[in-house]
């Protein structure tokens, strides 16, 4: 039986602090945390060979929960005045009978993400919270990014990637080109559980679609979990490349939604019928302000959108000089409809059509 190809899993959580004090008597942020990694354990216990990594997207950085990029064990890393490290019989840090009974990838996942998430809410100070109400949803996709695209290298060298390159150029000569069509490539995806309003990031409006569009043409499902607030962005996120999309009612049932909906890999859900979006929001935020419009004005060179004419009539981005001519001066001339003259019975030009006559009968 041939292996199935593995899974990498990123989890993009949104901690701003601002949305979590609102979800506190629903859900607070500790049991959510807990759900998800009850989640992340059910990803990784289908394949021995899946992966996961777990990304903070805090109010004004983005930092890595799992995997750690500091050592865990800060024993062995302090030294005596001599310089020699010191040694200890392990009592400082020894494990629980329930930690050392556990399965070894679920003990250091739940370790890192718990003592990581602690460590950035107490570095968290006040004045930063007050500082800003949105969250850094464009770095944290980024970072997502740049992993999914490092462990994807890694994993075709290790296992044959001139094999994976010739098998993805026979795809593409076949027209059918995508990392999902080979058999042995690494699957990943990207699975954001966002609590924050997206009009308060829309400053990063142009970073969050360079990073929809990567998802896109790199053929990488963004599925979205909102717990609260809007999701402008998140939409538009989830139906250009094709991930699930859910806004939760019931903060209160998280782990059942994760579990049903956001645990099928991309090769699991060609068997499902997944549960789409149609009245998806394709509001555009503006070049000039950062405000998400309605209606705006569309530099016909670069794509820019602003919400009001710029200045001069030269587009903030390129710089062309547009032309808007006398625009809203004045009222749009629509032509009328001719109506139809009714013919008047007593009118001379209507010719009436005699009725015969019955006939008798002979």
């Amino acid at each position: 039986m041939r292996n199935l190809a593995p899974s990498l899993l990123t989890v993009v959580l949104d901690t701003n602090p601002h949305a979590w004090a609102i979800l506190e008597d629903s859900l607070p942020l500790s049991k959510a945390i807990a759900n998800i990694l009850v989640f992340i354990n059910s990803h990784l216990a289908f394949n021995f060979a899946n992966e996961v990594a777990v990304i903070a997207s805090h109010s004004d950085r983005a930092v890595w929960l799992y995997p750690s990029q500091q050592p865990q064990d800060r024993t062995t890393t302090k030294k005596n005045p001599e310089g020699d490290i010191p040694m200890n019989d392990g009592s400082e840090r020894r494990p629980s009978i329930g930690q050392v009974n556990k399965y070894r990838p679920f003990r250091i996942v739940e370790e890192q993400v718990t003592q990581n998430i602690r460590q950035l809410l107490e570095s968290t100070s006040v004045d930063r919270v007050k500082a800003t109400t949105s969250t850094m949803m464009a770095g944290a996709l980024t970072m997502a990014l740049s992993h999914i695209n490092r462990r994807s290298i890694s994993w075709a060298e290790a296992h044959g990637g001139s094999n994976l390159d010739a098998s993805s150029s026979e795809l593409r000569s076949s027209g059918r080109s995508g990392p999902e069509n080979v058999a042995g490539a690494l699957k990943s995806r990207i699975l954001i559980i966002s609590v924050s309003s997206s009009t308060g990031s829309a400053h990063q409006y142009i970073p969050i679609m360079n990073a929809i569009f990567a998802c896109q043409r790199l053929r990488i499902p963004i599925d979205v979990c909102k717990l609260s607030g809007d999701a402008v962005f998140l939409q538009q996120a989830s139906d250009a490349t094709r991930g699930v999309y859910m806004s939760l009612s019931e903060p209160r049932g998280l782990l059942q939604y994760l579990m049903m909906a956001f645990l099928p890999d991309q090769r699991s859900r060609q068997h499902l019928i997944l549960p789409t979006r149609v009245d998806v929001d394709f509001r555009a935020a503006c070049f000039c302000h950062r405000r998400v419009v309605n209606i705006g004005f569309v530099c016909s060179i670069c794509l820019s959108i602003f919400c009001e004419p710029p200045e001069n009539g030269d587009c903030l981005t390129c710089g062309t000089h547009l032309s808007l001519s006398d625009y809203g001066a004045k009222p749009a001339v629509v032509a009328r409809k001719k109506k139809k003259k009714k013919l008047r019975a007593n009118s001379a030009s209507a010719t009436a059509t005699p009725t015969p006559a019955p006939t008798p009968d002979a």
